[in-house]
């Protein structure tokens, strides 16, 4: 997690009702709309891929699918990708590359959440097909060109290089500390 970890794990420590207090105050519905996390994120200009990749956050986020993120959907969010085991994550990442829900990944589903995530993250250092034919070589065992939940984690935890590179790019706490930034701006407002 880096630096960004140190800032995290402090709101997390926070006293629980306080924190509940402080997100009802500044977000009063307790909810927040895939809109208003675009909103938070600084969405304008940002390429279609950047724009997909934030729904399918909210989506895998929003865990009772009503179309809100609720409080506790939230805080476990938060505690998953700060403190979650590493299977937890990488059934998580897993949800988030399987853009239609089919149970499967397949190369162009895992190539645009990268693309989507070096958008937002403004980090172009390496392209995100050469990331997605460096999984396929390694993890994709039967050569089918798309990976089951069981490849997935099994091939992850098998290559440490691919974990490690799935573990920096997948790092959602910049996104975590801009929501957390926006309900702080909106309280003021």
């Amino acid at each position: 997690m880096g630096a960004h970890g140190s800032n995290m794990d402090a709101i997390l420590e926070e006293d629980m009702h306080h924190w509940y207090n402080k997100f009802m105050r500044e977000s009063p519905s307790g909810l927040i709309t895939l809109f208003e996390l675009k909103s938070m994120l600084q969405m304008k200009g940002m390429t279609e891929e950047a724009s997909s990749y934030v729904d399918q956050i909210f989506l895998t986020f929003d865990m009772d699918g009503d179309g809100y993120i609720d409080f506790v959907e939230y805080i476990a969010a938060v505690s998953l990708l700060l403190k979650g085991e590493i299977n937890q994550k990488l059934k998580w990442y897993f949800k988030l590359f399987d853009q239609d829900g089919n149970g499967k990944i397949d190369k162009d589903e895992m190539e645009t959440i990268f693309k989507a995530i070096q958008d937002i993250t403004r980090s172009y250092e390496i392209p995100p097909e050469d990331i997605v034919t460096l999984v396929y070589e390694k993890i994709d065992v039967n050569g089918e060109g798309e990976l089951t939940l069981e490849e997935f984690i099994s091939g992850a935890r098998l290559h440490s290089d691919i974990m490690d590179m799935l573990s920096r790019m997948m790092d959602l706490t910049h996104v975590l500390e801009k929501i957390v930034m926006g309900l702080k701006t909106k309280a003021v407002n």
